[in-house]
């Protein structure tokens, strides 16, 4: 048996019908990307749902869903966008109770912009810390009552310590760390951060995900793997090092593109 990581996917339930042969092969982890828009959360998403436990079926693999994230921050000053993030994220969450998920992907509220300013505006990490804290704090006991981790993916993110930091102030076993690696190759191409095994390293064991997409440093290309310049070697070292078992998920845009990209990285020898 290879003992190298299997790799799963993220896709829409059109896709999980395209692949669903090539994911059941190996159990791959899946991240169903159906439940992100208010519009599918604030509707009767319940025939998605059982589209996809009847697709699901026989499947055993690791399930998660990426949760809403259009449209806004889960840092924010306003007290009734907060209010409005809060309801998603405790849509998203019912979604993840209805359909078995254990996971679910938010994304990180750290931008360039506030980067370039927490040392300008006096107190500004800690109020970001505070208001994410008061927009998540029933999702993060909602997910520890269901079992689901919410994983914290970088978007925008330069420091690759502060999201990890964030995780880790909710003292909590659902909440994690997702890395995104065209999100942190285009932050190292463009805004200064560290490279993509960076972000890795920093993470260490507080890692639970992993998008696997390609790029160039310049925008956020979500290319099959081996059309960018990611340096994959660099990175798989990384991961190796981490004990924590990430889902390793390839995420890209051209969904029919998936096997080529895993099959692109079993020719280097780094997954299956």
């Amino acid at each position: 048996m290879s003992s190298l990581p299997v790799i799963g996917a993220a896709m829409p339930l059109d896709g999980l019908e395209m692949h669903r042969d090539w994911l059941l092969e190996k159990q791959r982890d899946l991240e169903l990307q159906d439940f992100t828009t208010g519009e599918v959360l604030n509707g009767d998403w319940t025939p998605l749902a059982e589209r996809a436990k009847k697709l699901l079926d026989g499947y055993t693999g690791r399930l998660g869903i990426h949760g809403p994230f259009w449209g806004f921050t889960i840092a924010s000053m306003d007290p009734d966008v907060r209010a409005v993030v809060a309801k998603r994220m405790k849509q998203g969450l019912e979604v993840c109770a209805a359909i078995g998920a254990t996971q679910m992907v938010a994304h990180s509220p750290y931008s360039t912009w506030s980067y370039n300013n927490f040392d300008h505006n006096k107190g500004s990490r800690e109020k970001t810390v505070e208001f994410t804290h008061l927009t998540m704090r029933d999702a993060v006991k909602q997910a520890e009552d269901l079992g689901v981790v919410i994983v914290l993916e970088n978007i925008e993110d330069i420091d690759q310590h502060a999201r990890v930091a964030l995780a880790d102030s909710f003292n909590s076993p659902a909440v994690a760390v997702s890395i995104d690696t065209g999100h942190a190759h285009y932050a190292h191409g463009s805004t200064g951060a560290p490279p993509v095994d960076y972000y890795v390293k920093a993470a260490g064991n507080r890692l639970q995900h992993v998008h696997l997409q390609d790029a160039d440093g310049y925008a956020d290309r979500h290319w099959t793997l081996g059309e960018g310049n990611i340096l994959w070697p660099s990175v798989f070292r990384a991961l190796a090092d981490v004990t924590s078992k990430p889902r390793l998920i390839v995420e890209i845009r051209e969904k029919s593109q998936i096997p080529a990209s895993v099959e692109y990285l079993a020719s280097l020898g780094l997954g299956q």
